[in-house]
Order: structure tokens, then sequence, then C-alpha cells
């Protein structure tokens, strides 16, 4: 009886020692929940323009979100596709992310023969961030005071007007160069390595005009170091409600917003690109921000992955033929 007593609590013993380590051997296989430590946001340009400002303040909204630090990584060159393709070639586990936008998603395809990364196939989409129209801002030595007198001037002295852009095949390129072809204009191209130092350069008079996103000419707009003559959107900006549109200034139908967007590697587990999606989405409802992107000339684009890729692949197609045509070259 004692002998059987003994095998009996050996028995309990034993059987309470496997449960133990076997849950222990679960929680030691699961993943920890995401996220659980800090998150980077790769910008592939430098700091000052729309796409760090767009970064910076959704990083902002994760880090009080989640109670983790988002880094924002600047990795500027080739147009953004240095900094994209870092981030296609990170391991897929939500901690690297790219802020993507028109040039790094769409227009590089065709600019770049040898680009490293496929906007398609070696990124998932997260969520679409932003619309950020483009300003055609001035000098204030420029006499032209509005986009008639611009385009007056220009046609009266081709080529000797400068635009700058944040680089060859850049946003602001291209949209200048169809605002070129729009109205007739010759104007003499600027390249930059970044938006920053173009709009440091106009306001220190080196060149004349910029038509880049609003984010980054917002402050000197309003504190009068530049002059804005007309946005690229089909409506007027909330936060320069006397700038006419392009169209309503004689040039209908022109329309050349820019557009921001979290990306991740593929293969990102579909949970964590929810819960991305999930918490942006939050963010850019939020009042706070919304009224934050509002005021710096940006319109919160909120939606799901699918509705983001289906732009990407869109845009791709629309840029091609305007590449192709042989008026834009990359550095």
């Amino acid at each position: 009886m004692k002998n059987s007593a003994a095998r009996v609590r050996t028995i309990k013993v034993t059987a309470i020692f496997c449960i133990l380590f076997g849950a222990l051997g679960t929680a030691q296989s699961q993943p920890a929940a995401y996220p659980s430590k800090p998150i980077r946001i790769v910008v592939p340009f430098t700091p000052g323009g729309s796409t760090d400002i767009l970064a910076r303040a959704i990083g902002q909204e994760l880090t009080r979100a989640w109670g983790q630090s988002v880094i924002v990584d600047n990795v500027p060159g080739a147009g953004g596709a240095i900094g994209a393709d870092k981030v296609a070639k990170a391991p897929a586990d939500g901690y690297t992310l790219l802020m993507g936008h028109i040039g790094t998603l769409a227009v590089n395809p065709s600019l770049y023969p040898k680009l490293p990364y496929n906007p398609v196939k070696d990124f998932a989409p997260v969520a679409w961030v932003a619309r950020v129209p483009n300003v055609l801002v001035v000098h204030p030595a420029v006499p032209a005071k509005n986009l008639k007198e611009l385009v007056a001037l220009a046609k009266a002295k081709p080529g000797q007007l400068n635009y700058g852009s944040g680089g060859n095949g850049s946003a602001a390129n291209l949209a200048t160069e169809y605002f070129k072809l729009q109205t007739g204009t010759s104007l003499l191209h600027i390249p930059y390595r970044g938006t920053a130092p173009a709009v440091t350069d106009l306001m220190g008079g080196q060149i004349q005009v910029l038509f880049t996103g609003a984010p980054a000419v917002m402050s000197q707009l309003k504190n009068g170091q530049l002059r804005a003559l007309a946005v690229s959107s089909p409506q007027r900006l909330d936060a320069l409600p006397e700038v006419p549109t392009v169209a309503e200034s004689g040039y209908k139908g022109f329309e050349a917003d820019q557009w921001y967007g979290v990306v991740a590697p593929a293969g990102t587990p579909r949970e964590i690109v929810a819960k991305l999606n999930d918490q942006i989405n939050q963010a850019l409802n939020a009042p706070a921000l919304k009224s934050r992107l509002t005021a710096e000339g940006a319109v919160a684009t909120p939606g799901t992955p699918e509705v983001f890729g289906k732009l990407i692949e869109t845009e791709i197609a629309r840029w091609k033929p305007v590449i192709g045509s042989g008026r834009v070259r990359a550095d």
C-alpha cells in the first residue's frame, strides 16, 4: 500500500512538472506581442521635406499609442531608391518601415532602368497617409504676382528663370515639367539633394521658382519669405484659401499632387500590417493630427492596405508614359 501511494504521488508530481514545463515551452515559442521593441521608419530623403514631416508626425502618434519609440531614419540618395531598397531587404517583421511617396513607389520604376527593388512585389502596402498638393512658390523678388504673370515672364525670358527640386525625377521635378508642358514655358532645372536645400536656396534668391509639397514651404509662406502663386490640387487648400489652383488660373484639368504612405517589406505578417494600418488610421482620424496636417497643407487619406496598393499600381501606369517621353532623366 505504501509503495502504491508513493507511486501515485510520483505520478502526480511528474504530471505537474510536465504541465509546468509544457506551458513554459509554449510561452517561449510564442513571439512577443507586436510591437515589443523600437520601430524604424526610413525616410529616403533628407530632413525637412514633406516625407520627413509626415513620417515624424506618424511616428509620434505610434509612440504615444504603443509606448515604443519610433525612430525616423533619413537615408537619402538616388531619388529615394537607396532608402527604399534598404527597407525592401530588411526583415519582414514590422520593425522596419518605409515612408514612401509618389517618387519612390510610382515614378522610380520608369525612371531607373536598374531599380534594385520592385514597388509592387517587394513591399506590403500598410497605409495611405496623405495627399499633399504641390504649391508653386517664388522668391519675393520675382515680379510675377500670379500664375499668368509668371507664365508671361517665363515666355519673355525663356530659360532665364531657374526652378529647383529635390533631384532629377523627384515629384517636384515631374510636377514642374508637367507644368512647363501645359503652359509652353521654358524654365531651367536646378536639382538638389533633397527639398530642404532647394527651399533654402529659393529663400536666398539662388533660384526663383519651386513647385513642391505644401508642408515643406508652409512656414516660409506664413512669414512672408516666399510667395505662393498656385496649388496643384483640384480644390484650394484650407491652409492657403487665398491661393488659387492652377486650373483656376487658366489651365483647366491640371492636377499634380504628391501622395505619401507607409509600406513594409513583402512577407510582413498580415496581423502586423493590420495592426499598423488600424493605428495609423486612428491617428489620421484624430482631430489633433488631422488639424496638424491641414495646417501643413496636407490632406489625410485613411484607408485599407488594399486601397493603397491599388493606388501604387495605378500611379506607376500613369507616370510611365510621361517619363518615357524622354523629358525626365534620373541623376
